[in-house]
């Protein structure tokens, strides 16, 4: 499934709408960009909340299109990420744009 990324969610997004975060998967290889915000805010709780607000709607989109229990999912993102965080398949690397 492909997404358009010049399109959004629903409608024309209001002024104060500010993207985060844009990944791909490009050779087995994750790609992003991120927007780890102005320095007055703490960035790792704003991506925390990001980060489990995902997981909840992978949770619910697999519920509804798979019939995946929503929970059995959430324990398996959290054993999986916790996981990844301990000893990582791969490292961050990349430059910054500021």
């Amino acid at each position: 499934m492909t997404l358009d990324p010049q399109e959004p969610i629903q409608g024309e997004l209001p002024e104060n709408a500010v993207e985060l975060l844009r990944a791909w998967v490009i050779d087995g290889n994750l790609h992003c960009q991120l927007n780890v915000g102005p320095a007055d805010e703490d960035a790792a709780i704003v991506f925390a909340i990001l980060l489990s607000d995902v997981a909840r709607h992978v949770a619910d989109a697999l519920q509804k299109t798979q019939g995946v229990p929503a929970d059995e999912t959430l324990a398996k993102l959290r054993q999986h990420f916790n996981a990844e965080l301990n000893s990582p398949t791969s490292d961050a690397k990349g430059g910054l744009v500021c």
